[in-house]
């Protein structure tokens, strides 16, 4: 009998808590509720997270269309550092209203201080501050949307994890989820800048060494960052790190690099860095290195993984290193101070890390290929995020996380000495370790180069008393004559054959540890993997199982990383002129030895240059031929002359002459007849002559014919560095008794726009 009121009235609460969640307001038709339901009365805005219906038509688990996201997906918020928070519904989904809260973990929002951060509008349109709840967002008109954004501003310190939780409505659906797409969980940093690895622990309790192999896999390739991937040049630097206490930090974020750190973020070389490691003395324990990758990604079965191995020990027990993504301003990923003891006093067993690039701080560029733009000043160490600028290759306008370019893999190889930690070994931990009989780390120096091992000779006892069996590898190269290189052969103790009634079911190996890298950086080689013996036959011989196994492998052979040990490059030479546009080098020598084949890298390279502009001297056309006597009788002149072709330039010599004349005498003159006035008109007549032939520019008319006035100059052949112009001056009327040389067209040239382009 009371099933029916009950239903009714739920249905009118469905509505109202419906018609709430559009409008942000408590609407004063709302039935009351039973005592199990809160109000809005009841305590500040718990009422929001109540207000999600019951049965078929009301929370819905496991679904995908809407999503609540925050800028990077951090799983960490820095206190008061501002995230951009996106809520969307993928197509075709929609929503009409929403609520958004952040709520401090483990509290329902019965008070204020439930509440972490504050949420900041971006526009108003789409959002506005809840009337009866201020720390809430929701819509500020219903309407069909697909996405809206607010910043959140993260609480202070001490605030704990926060859930930011997010409601939608959607036709008569309410959609709130305490987990899921709906639900992001975030908790406060520590001191670190953005997000890294925890802080290491201040002391470490655990006993004896460990030994490590880290693997570098580098995923920046072509189809994961398509984005103005860089197919000619794409590489990763030479690895170096270390293994270290914690009173040395090779790099960390919201911290300034150091002058080895900015070497290897702009120039990839490790050089510098690994002088600063050294430097460091007993804080640091093993040095780790790897070698470059040209290109920067190749299938594994073309080139193995790089690889190395370290130490770590109670006081040196964490763990660093950096490799530049290159060509790139400053990018780099790496590891940071990551601490390899636990807090049980053991070691740890295994770390997988996906790495996104970093900014070391020290250029401005945006992409891959940007030109050298210092940063002034210099900025600390920042995480690359996918919102840094439109041109960056990571950008997303939906603020999503950066694909990562690469991933380490830390693994546990062997423990030696005594160890002390509180959680008993498990079989991983037995079967990561070396046996207690394995000699002592290789300390073979870097600069000797080493062929594989023999296999084990045969025992030198044929008896039950023990003997020794021995191997042997062949140094193929000492780089450095002034480091000495150990032993070339090795030697362990033995017993003849048929000694023990050995049963191989009492030989218990380890699994096999991953692959090492191919033996050859070119061409084909031989790549190897080891396995440990985790126990012993009860009569204490050794076993008989393989504890080495070894395979071909093939490197690419249009690789760049045959091994090759370069000098620095030397200075650049002087430009090649002395004015004007040039050429300068620098090189560098190869100090390894031929055996190790042919080593392409580059040992020179030209680059042009420019010093100021060479003087250009001013030029003459030819001589024209000489013209006709002035005077048919007596004494006259000839004269020739010449233009200016060239202008000079830059300081050059200046232009000498354009006119010579000589004198003639064609026969001598009757002047008997003439009177004093004619003769004195006749010698008038000479000496206008005279000057009109010595202003050739003004001249339109020569002996036996009548020239056309000069044309316009043309336009320049060039707009700038020097170009040249031409004008003409051709015959008008030729006279009956006119010589052909004297009524030719001439041309003048002259330079135009010299100034430098």
């Amino acid at each position: 009998i009371l099933l029916q009121p009950i239903a009714s009235k739920r249905s009118e609460m469905w509505r109202a808590a419906v018609l709430l969640l559009l409008t942000g307001c408590v609407c004063a038709s709302m039935p009351e509720e039973p005592a199990d339901r809160a109000t809005p009365s009841d305590g500040y805005c718990s009422w929001i997270t109540r207000a999600q219906p019951h049965g078929a038509g009301g929370r819905r688990e496991g679904f995908s269309e809407f999503r609540l996201r925050v800028e990077g997906d951090p799983e960490h918020y820095q206190p008061g550092s501002t995230y951009r928070v996106t809520l969307y519904a993928t197509n075709p989904a929609y929503f009409r209203g929403f609520t958004l809260i952040a709520l401090k973990e483990g509290h329902n929002g019965d008070q204020e201080e439930d509440y972490a951060g504050n949420f900041q509008i971006i526009d108003e349109e789409d959002a506005q501050f809840m009337t009866n709840c201020p720390p809430a967002v929701t819509e500020s008109t219903p309407r069909r949307r697909t996405r809206i954004q607010v910043f959140w501003i993260a609480p202070p310190s001490g605030s704990g994890c926060v859930l930011l939780k997010a409601s939608i409505v959607q036709r008569k659906i309410i959609s709130f989820q305490d987990e899921g797409s709906l639900t992001k969980r975030m908790c406060e940093k520590g001191d670190s800048f953005n997000e890294t690895t925890d802080k290491p622990l201040l002391d470490c309790c655990a006993c004896g060494t460990a030994k490590y192999r880290v693997t570098f896999y580098g995923n920046w390739s072509e189809k994961l960052h398509p984005k103005d991937y860089p197919r000619r040049a794409n590489h990763w630097s030479a690895l170096i790190g270390a293994s270290h206490s914690k009173n040395y930090i090779l790099w960390e974020y919201g911290g300034y690099v150091s002058e080895g750190v900015k070497q290897v973020a702009e120039l990839g070389s490790p050089v510098k860095m690994e002088e600063e490691i050294r430097q460091k003395g007993d804080e640091v324990l093993t040095v780790i290195k790897m070698k470059a990758q040209w290109p920067a990604w190749q299938p594994l079965n073309v080139r193995a993984a790089p690889s190395a191995e370290f130490s770590v020990d109670r006081t040196r027990h964490l763990m660093s290193f950096l490799t530049m993504l290159g060509p790139s301003p400053d990018w780099n990923v790496g590891l940071s101070s990551e601490d390899l003891c636990t807090k049980e006093c053991g070691w740890v067993q295994k770390v997988v890390q996906d790495l996104i690039p970093w900014d070391a701080g020290t250029d401005n560029g945006v992409t891959y290929e940007s030109p050298n733009k210092p940063t002034t000043p210099q900025e600390k160490i920042r995480p690359l995020t996918s919102l840094d600028h439109p041109q960056s290759p990571f950008y997303d306008p939906e603020g999503g996380a950066i694909t990562p370019v690469a991933r380490v893999v830390v693994e546990r190889i062997a423990r030696k000495g005594e160890q002390c930690n509180i959680v008993p070994d498990n079989v991983d931990d037995i079967v990561a370790d070396i046996a207690q009989e394995e000699k002592e780390e290789d300390d073979t120096p870097e600069t000797c180069i080493y062929s594989n091992w023999s296999p084990w000779s045969a025992c030198s006892s044929s008896t039950c008393e023990k003997g020794k069996r021995m191997r042997q590898r062949m140094l193929k190269a000492q780089l450095d004559l002034s480091v000495p290189c150990p032993h070339t052969q090795d030697f362990e103790p033995c017993m003849g054959p048929g000694c023990s009634d050995e049963d191989a079911s009492t030989c218990m190996m380890s699994e096999w540890i991953t692959w090492s890298p191919c033996s050859m950086s070119c061409g084909a080689g031989v790549r190897s993997r080891e396995r440990y013996v985790k126990q012993f036959p009860d009569d204490g011989f050794a076993c008989t199982h393989s504890t080495e196994e070894t395979e071909p492998c093939t490197v690419n052979d249009d690789c760049y990383t045959i091994p090759c040990l370069l000098s620095p490059w030397s200075d650049w030479s002087d430009c090649s002129v002395t004015c004007g546009k040039g050429t300068r080098i620098r090189q560098r020598m190869l100090k390894s030895p031929v055996e190790l084949g042919e080593c392409k890298e580059e040992l020179e390279q030209v680059e042009k240059c420019m010093l100021p502009e060479c003087p250009m001297d001013c030029v003459m056309s030819e001589w024209s031929e000489w013209s006709e006597c002035s005077k048919s009788c007596g004494k006259g002149h000839l004269i020739r002359s010449r233009m200016i072709t060239l202008e000079p330039q830059f300081g050059g010599d200046l232009c000498p002459e354009t006119t010579q004349r000589k004198t003639c005498k064609i026969k001598k003159c009757n002047q008997g007849g003439l009177n004093s006035d004619e003769r004195k008109r006749r010698k008038e007549d000479r000496k206008k002559r005279r000057n009109k032939q010595g202003r050739e520019e003004s001249a339109d008319e020569l002996a036996g014919c009548k020239m056309k006035p000069w044309s316009a100059w043309i336009d320049c052949t060039k707009l700038c560095g020097g170009g040249i112009q031409e004008r003409l001056m051709t015959a008008k009327k030729r006279y009956k008794n006119a010589q052909v040389t004297s009524c030719k067209d001439r041309k003048e040239i002259r330079a135009c726009n010299v100034h430098p382009c």
